[in-house]
């Protein structure tokens, strides 16, 4: 049982919605990262032994999401080949090598779709700004979809292709019905590509659907931004990870920022669907509802952790909800077919930018409930005990000579301080949830950066870089812990318990431990067996 087990556990968790395999990526359409199953479980996972390895054979490092079918497991490994391995035994079944000159591909996961009889099954996942197609049983490209099997994800976008230098994800979309549903990752920069989000057909590759995340003329949204700003501004994309309701056809996209990240001068407005929660219909790609978690967004807080779907138990009834987490350390908690808070959303008052000609929106929005999982704020009073005594005394003068006026202080010319960081708080990855009893498990990290612009080229753009604090240690100047894994009942909207996740070794082996991980690449996984 223990080497079957192993498996399970690695690979094991949701085809259909029953969530009892593993063939979506986050395990299934609704990206709960949960199992259903119940072989493993607290009184024998003491036991669990290696029952195969496959070696990648490249020393590469691979944060991909497996996917199994019918006892056959889909990875990335050999200089990002797709590998189909027997699942029971680790022996390859066929290798689909990547072009000779990839150099982006989607390497957190890859997509299985399969026709109604079965007869079909493919592999859809991106390399190279293409959208390609690979035979499930054989390995091979499937030639009759899009150009001689791969789709040119340039075009389309009312850019020059010849001007866009990034536009593929490293997450793989979504499959609904005969539909994928793809997001994008673009520059940072001024003059990105848009965050078009779009759905193609699995069998042809034609396109079926777009929704334009920053509007065009006439569509709901435009007069947030100013006039004809999709001709340049670039973000509001998908780089992190959509859900779908496959009962209701509702596709739900957590948005990032508008580009460029942190200064907006050139895109005066609130910026939808920069920094939205989207639930979009599926089958068309129209907007059913929408909440934007930050009005104009100058601190790169975008939103890449998967929606979570979920039916919990609220004000004396069961409600199907879309739960949302955040950079910022926030949950925003929607029914999922209106868009209602479940918990008040309060708008506050947050400070002014003191840049030329950049105009921050006057409030931000902050729910009441459920409570944050990040700290919120980084002063002289929450410095790691750990520091050595040049390094606390550089920080202390950083910190008392920059601009600090909490969550949402606007980047400046002075140095900044931003908490969370923009790479702090949840990212993608970095949530699961317990179907059954209505709880949210959240992976994050209370990493501070501090900002600072300058004027590149003399002009009125300016940038910064994104200026995570690190101690000479290598680890956060902040008090850990650093990495933190927070368990939330969302049938009452609080928290009900909360820990440091893991330990940083050189320090442990000092005997400093609980201070959780420094910058982490962890994702949690929910089973039914209690784990």
């Amino acid at each position: 049982m223990a080497k079957n087990g192993l498996l399970l556990l690695l690979c094991a968790a949701a085809y259909a919605q029953d969530h009892s395999t593993w063939s979506d990526y986050a395990g299934a359409p609704d990206s709960a990262q949960y199992s259903a199953l119940n072989q493993i479980n607290r009184d024998n996972v003491q036991q669990l032994e290696i029952a195969w390895t496959y070696a990648t054979a490249d020393g590469n490092k691979y944060f991909f999401n497996p996917l199994v079918v019918d006892g056959v497991a889909y990875v990335l490994a050999k200089g990002n080949s797709i590998v189909a391995l027997d699942a029971v035994t680790g022996k390859e079944i066929w290798i689909h090598p990547p072009d000779p000159d990839t150099k982006v591909i989607t390497n957190r996961g890859i997509n299985y779709w399969e026709s109604k009889d079965r007869s079909e099954r493919r592999l859809l996942y991106a390399s190279n700004h293409r959208l390609r197609a690979v035979d499930a049983r054989t390995g091979k490209t499937i030639t009759s979809f899009g150009d001689n099997g791969s789709v040119d994800l340039k075009a389309g976008l009312d850019r020059d292709p010849r001007a866009i230098t990034l536009v593929q994800s490293t997450t793989p979309g979504r499959v609904f019905e005969d539909l994928i549903i793809l997001g994008s990752a673009t520059n940072q920069g001024y003059g990105s590509a848009p965050g078009d989000i779009r759905a193609f057909d699995v069998r042809s590759g034609k396109l079926v659907w777009t929704f334009h995340t920053i509007p065009r003329p006439g569509e709901f949204g435009y007069e947030t931004w100013p006039k004809d700003a999709w001709k340049r501004v670039g973000g509001a994309n998908v780089w992190g990870e959509f859900s779908v309701d496959a009962k209701r056809g509702i596709v739900y996209a957590p948005t990032a920022s508008a580009k460029y990240n942190f200064y907006g001068a050139d895109r005066e407005g609130a910026d939808l669907f920069a920094d939205c929660l989207l639930a979009l219909d599926a089958r068309t790609g129209k907007r059913l509802w929408h909440f934007q978690m930050v009005h104009h967004d100058i601190w790169d807080y975008d939103d890449a952790t998967a929606p979570k779907l979920l039916t919990v138990q609220h004000d004396g009834k069961a409600v199907d909800i879309v739960a949302q987490v955040s950079k910022q350390g926030f949950v925003w908690v929607f029914d999922r077919v209106n868009g209602k808070p479940l918990w008040p959303i309060e708008e506050r008052a947050v400070p002014k930018s003191d840049m030329p000609h950049e105009k921050t929106w006057a409030t931000q929005p902050f729910p009441v409930k459920p409570p944050p999982f990040a700290r919120q704020k980084f002063t002289v009073d929450d410095l790691s005990p750990y520091l050595s005594n040049e390094d606390r005394a550089r920080f202390r003068d950083d910190l008392l000579s920059a601009r600090n006026e909490g969550l949402f202080t606007p980047p400046s010319t002075r140095k900044t301080v931003q908490m969370p960081g923009n790479n702090g708080g949840a990212n993608w990855g970095g949530a699961a949830v317990d179907l059954g009893k209505g709880r949210l498990f959240v992976v994050s990290k209370d990493l501070p950066a501090m900002l600072k612009l300058e004027s590149k080229d003399g002009g009125e753009r300016y940038e910064s870089g994104f200026n995570f604090m690190v101690a000479s240690d290598g680890v956060s100047p902040i008090a850990p812990p650093w990495t933190s894994l927070t368990a939330y009942d969302l049938n009452e909207g609080t928290i009900f318990w909360k820990r440091p996740l893991g330990d940083v070794p050189e320090l442990a082996a000092k005997g400093i431990k609980n201070t959780g991980t420094h910058y982490p690449k962890v994702g949690p996984v929910v089973t039914a067996g209690g784990l």
